[in-house]
């Protein structure tokens, strides 16, 4: 009786919807065709696997923004939670314009961006006056910048994640270590390299984990920033799955999406906790 709310709420807000989204996958459900709608087997699987481009587009991309985001935003998080746990005067206020971007929310971020992606009043007009660039360019319409313009836009949100979380673990970190290691003559790089890292692992192997999801699902900066376009140059899996549902109403099609993005994520987490051997002692 004392667990029966945690079951029940359980059961409510994840075993049913994992479920449901489960049967529909194995269903044609298309509102905008009901007369098609019915069992449909594996037939989603076996279209999204061997008839859709799209899908193994769509999932490339995702990889590759996903390792990208993820890299970047580890070493440049790591490097600010470096510097801010230092004493410096005006540290407080460098922790709050370090951490702020994360209290932003995805369209708004959006928003920030795309001012500054203005081919006439943004960073491009600026970029233009220096020849970096041709006047009117628009990063978030060519096909060859409009990857790192996103990359850049994301890095904003999301480096402040990982600068909060390593420098939590930092401050955990005894100074008598440090101390003892500058007596024996160690250089501030093998203090981080034999004290600093290996402190931090378990913080980093789980934010790289957390982060490596959450990138996986971004849906509203892209969604907003440029569509999925020019071309489905930017649509990730997820993004895919919400224009099946939202645009195409291909729900069916969409759990079929939905469920495979779902083991993906499962089998990356699980191999990925094992090789980093995660919680285990050194």
């Amino acid at each position: 009786m004392l667990i029966a709310p945690s079951l029940i709420a359980m059961l409510g807000f994840l075993v049913y919807p994992m479920g449901s989204v489960i049967y529909y996958s194995l269903q044609h459900y298309n509102v905008a065709k009901p007369w098609d709608n019915g069992f449909a087997g594996l037939e989603n699987f076996r279209t999204l696997l061997f008839e859709d481009p799209l899908f193994w587009q769509s999932l490339g991309f995702s990889v590759r923004w996903v390792v990208v985001e993820v890299v970047l935003q580890l070493l440049l998080g790591l490097a600010l939670a470096l510097i801010v746990n230092e004493s410096f005067v005006g540290r407080a206020l460098s922790r709050a314009l370090v951490f702020s971007p994360w209290a932003v929310s995805g369209v708004l971020t959006t928003a920030i961006w795309v001012l500054l992606y203005n081919p006439f009043t943004g960073m491009s007009r600026y970029l233009a006056d220096m020849g970096l660039m041709e006047y009117g360019a628009a990063p978030l319409a060519n096909p060859d910048t409009v990857f790192w313009a996103a990359v850049l836009a994301e890095l904003w949100r999301g480096v402040p994640f990982f600068a909060i979380l390593l420098l939590a673990d930092l401050q955990s970190v005894s100074k008598d270590l440090y101390e003892a290691a500058a007596v024996d003559g160690a250089s501030r790089m093998r203090r981080f390299l034999h004290i600093t890292l290996p402190h931090l692992r378990d913080a980093i192997i789980l934010s790289t984990l957390l982060r490596s999801v959450w990138e996986f699902n971004n849906v509203d900066l892209l969604y907003t920033l440029t569509g999925g376009g020019p071309a489905h140059q930017t649509t990730t899996l997820p993004l895919y799955v919400a224009q099946q549902a939202a645009q195409s109403h291909n729900f069916g099609y969409a759990t079929a999406l939905t469920t495979v993005a779902f083991l993906i994520l499962t089998f990356f987490s699980i191999v990925y906790l094992r090789l980093s051997k995660f919680g285990a002692k050194s």
